[in-house]
């Protein structure tokens, strides 16, 4: 059985680490060391109309959370430490568990982090793409694996992608191991479950579990062979183990299969429209975090917003935030419509090669520059090509 082969932990362990949990703090671990404690994080919490509060964690990454914060559903709550990715999650979250992201310097990575409440204690995290499905079962597959297995309850459960093959789709999954013979239940929807998406040193992405869901299923998102980052957000219920799913994963793998971007909230492209314009007028001054935090406001308000992508990708790269502004430039490509459409593809592709470029990757320089040329003629990119292909 799963949990007689996966539970490592002494009754002992086990105990301590769920009531530390359950102490009315926040506990603070490594995303990619098991039970790594974070001693010296900053924890800060923000509530609407009132002043932020924080507190540091301790040496066995606990924080305690000061009163009529945790539980408010408009409260934030912010997690620094050097050498790590700001983590950055809706409350309420007292009692709950947050993993903090060693910073990452590959340009193609990623690492998805899974976190949720005490029930079910079992939720495992399976990301597929050919020839590859990295779970409990097969730790590693082709630049990438699973740092951290969680079996009782809060997480965090970790992927590693050290890089991203173009061409090649994946797909994130949550599978609630526990309760897989049932697939009416509401547990999984139920258990506070988020997902961190990060790249480079910045969280670029965020999900949470659909609430007022049957199902023990949660596709969560797919990365096409393009690289964008595709929202997919949907709960289905099935019996039995992840492999007998494979049906409703593949069916996500084949890009011919279409989803739609889903936000917490509806589309309010008024709203979006104003934040791009202020982070247009903050990049403009210099002011390069509140133009990236105002353009990553814009993308969540409306996620077809293309342009607040473009804007995210050229402040990204502005703050030398490479592989983020990569992603971002993706988006932008994917999202680029209108008479002005191919110049923005372009324009995207070129910034995105010249990234590879500097990371001396000239296959991919090459690969974005020839893309950029054939979107739009320009001398730039010709001499961009015959210089990256003396490198070949």
């Amino acid at each position: 059985m799963k949990l007689a082969r996966r539970r490592q932990l002494s009754v002992l362990g086990m105990l301590s680490f769920v009531m530390a949990a359950h102490a009315g703090n926040v506990q603070i671990l490594s995303a990619t060391v098991k039970d790594q404690a974070v001693a010296g994080a900053m924890v800060i919490l923000q509530k609407n109309g009132e002043p932020s509060v924080g507190v540091s964690s301790d040496s066995q990454g606990h924080a305690a959370l000061p009163g009529g914060y945790q539980d408010a559903a408009e409260t934030l709550i912010i997690v620094k430490k050097e050498g790590y990715s700001t983590l950055v999650a809706k409350c309420p979250c007292e009692g709950m568990t947050y993993a903090l992201s060693p910073v990452m310097h590959n340009l193609d990575g990623m690492r998805i982090v899974l976190t949720w409440g005490e029930k079910p204690t079992d939720l495992d995290s399976h990301i597929t793409y050919p020839g590859n499905h990295i779970y409990f079962g097969s730790k590693k597959g082709t630049d990438a694996n699973l740092d951290v297995d969680d079996t009782t309850s809060f997480g965090p459960e970790t992927i590693t992608l050290e890089r991203k093959h173009d061409g090649e789709t994946y797909v994130y999954s949550v599978h609630d191991y526990t309760d897989n013979m049932s697939p009416d239940t509401r547990n999984l929807s139920e258990s506070g479950a988020k997902v961190f998406v990060y790249i480079g040193q910045s969280l670029v992405r965020t999900y949470y579990v659909p609430t007022g869901k049957v199902g023990n299923l949660w596709a969560v998102f797919r990365v096409t062979g393009e690289g964008e980052f595709q929202d997919i957000n949907a709960m289905e219920g099935m019996r039995g183990s992840f492999l007998q799913a494979t049906g409703a994963i593949e069916r996500y793998g084949n890009e011919g299969t279409h989803v739609a971007a889903t936000n917490e909230a509806a589309a309010d492209p008024t709203r979006a429209k104003a934040r791009n314009q202020a982070g247009e007028t903050a990049y403009h001054a210099g002011r390069l975090d509140d133009a990236i935090s105002l353009f990553q406001e814009a993308t969540q308000l409306d996620a077809a917003n293309g342009q607040a992508y473009a804007n995210l990708g050229l402040a990204y790269q502005k703050a030398g935030r490479s592989a983020e502004a990569i992603w971002a430039d993706r988006k932008a490509i994917a999202l680029a419509s209108g008479p002005n459409a191919a110049t923005t593809r372009a324009g995207a592709y070129y910034n995105i090669a010249r990234l590879y470029e500097d990371a001396g990757q000239w296959a991919d320089a090459l690969t974005n520059y020839r893309a950029a040329r054939q979107e739009k003629a320009n001398p730039v990119y010709d001499k961009a090509i015959e210089r990256v292909s003396a490198h070949q």
